[in-house]
């Protein structure tokens, strides 16, 4: 990692790959797993007993993964670098009773799931995906990738001012999506689930459902310098820090700290629940490998004092049509490199000893970043960052790439963003 890192497509190739199979952070995690799997890790229960052998490990739970690799010769107080990222992004999310309609249309009952661009999800080809719960506790991905349901605007004729006064969407009336035509019948939607997932319907008990586009991601430009696609926010993130992990695993004893990949769910509402960055997951499995390994809690507290987190989400790149909404003297743009995020009023975890962490990384690895902060006059948003540094008393730096429309079904970044943010993350993680 230490020349200059030249942009490989064939990293975002598989970027794209990763998004197209993910549809849900169920499907998120599994496909991480795989790909851990395929790097020598292996799979630990939360209920079973944890050895302190050295390898790479992972936790699954419902929509978060946290993986971790222990080289030879780690002791009881190694500390951890962490990457951090979340897996879920906002979206239309079905309810507990699905089948719904009006004047002939079948129509299925959703909920808004975080801080969704409704507009983007109009006239757009949706499928569905999640998971079902069945009657012994199993769990089953849900992923049917054809065009099933369709919310539709309304046509112009009909909403003479839309393009003079602005779409008005009301969340409940407007957003609901039609799948067909005919008699609304209860159960229908989760007979047609279980049909696709080959179990009985009756054997389902439970479901964790949502709509997403099936339109695939996409190189766009004359010279295919940037990619759209969906989920960008945060499954860009999830994906380098998959790949930085394995990578860094890869470099075995040489590693004077212990790797994390941490990718939790519900980050777009909030990150309160037990697979969330504000929940006990993270401690829980950085606290057991330390016991694992024959460590007390004076230990714990050495391996947390020395422990490094890096933050790893979306930003803002500056926007042509609307550069007044951004900061005057910031302004990222695609394919100049990871940013660095600065808020003063701690939306952000950065203060200035975590951007020399993160300036060093990216010096190793030779990859150029940028700096991003708000305009003053525009509320910042946060991260999981803040909740990491208060939660568990870690240092923590966030970062992430610079995409065009955030939180809309197709969100748009530079294609070569997520490989220099994977060379960063490795040389990080690589300590």
């Amino acid at each position: 990692m230490t020349n200059s890192a030249r942009f490989d497509r064939g990293h975002t190739d598989d970027l794209m790959s990763y998004l197209a199979a993910s549809p849900s952070p169920y499907h998120a995690v599994a496909n991480a797993a795989e790909r851990l799997e395929k790097a020598g890790f292996r799979q630990v229960a939360e209920v079973d007993a944890w050895d302190g052998e050295s390898g790479g490990k992972y936790v699954l739970r419902g929509g978060a993964i946290v993986a971790w690799y222990v080289p030879e010769g780690a002791h009881a107080a190694t500390p951890y670098r962490i990457v951090g990222a979340h897996t879920d992004s906002p979206n239309l999310r079905v309810k507990p009773i699905p089948d719904t309609g009006a004047r002939g249309w079948r129509q299925i009952a959703v909920e808004i799931y975080g801080g969704t661009l409704l507009n983007t999800w109009l006239d757009r080809d949706l499928g569905l995906s999640g998971r079902v719960t069945l009657g012994d506790g199993s769990h089953r991905l849900v992923h049917v990738d054809r065009a099933l349901l369709r919310v539709p605007q309304l046509a112009v004729h009909l909403d003479r001012s839309v393009n003079s006064e602005g779409l008005k969407l009301d969340k409940q009336r407007h957003m609901t999506p039609i799948w067909g035509l005919g008699k609304v019948a209860e159960g229908d939607l989760i007979s047609f689930v279980a049909e696709e997932t080959g179990v009985p319907a009756g054997h389902i008990k439970g479901w964790d459902l949502m709509v997403h586009s099936i339109e695939p991601p996409a190189y766009l430009g004359r010279d295919r310098e940037l990619v759209a696609g969906p989920r960008m926010d945060n499954l860009l993130s999830v994906h380098a820090g998959t790949a930085a992990l394995t990578a860094a695993a890869a470099t075995g004893s040489a590693l004077t700290s212990i790797p994390v990949l941490a990718a939790f769910d519900h980050e777009e509402n909030g990150s309160q629940s037990d697979t969330g960055a504000d929940g006990p997951l993270l401690g829980s499995v950085l606290e057991r490998s330390v016991f694992a390994r024959g460590g007390s809690y004076e230990d714990r507290a050495r391996a947390f004092a020395g422990t490094l987190c890096l933050s790893s989400d979306t930003g803002h790149a500056v926007h042509p049509n609307y550069s007044e909404r951004h900061d005057p003297g910031h302004h990222p743009m695609p394919n100049g490199g990871p940013i660095l995020k600065v808020n003063v009023n701690q939306r952000y975890a950065t203060d200035g000893s975590g951007r020399a962490v993160f300036a060093a990384a990216c010096e190793r690895a030779g990859v150029p970043w940028q700096s991003f902060v708000s305009n003053n006059s525009m509320p910042c948003g946060t991260t999981i960052g803040p909740i990491t540094a208060a939660r568990h008393g870690i240092s923590t730096v966030d970062i992430g790439v610079a995409i065009l429309s955030m939180h809309s079904a197709r969100e748009l970044c530079g294609a070569e963003d997520p490989y220099l943010l994977a060379n960063a993350l490795t040389a990080f993680l690589e300590g």
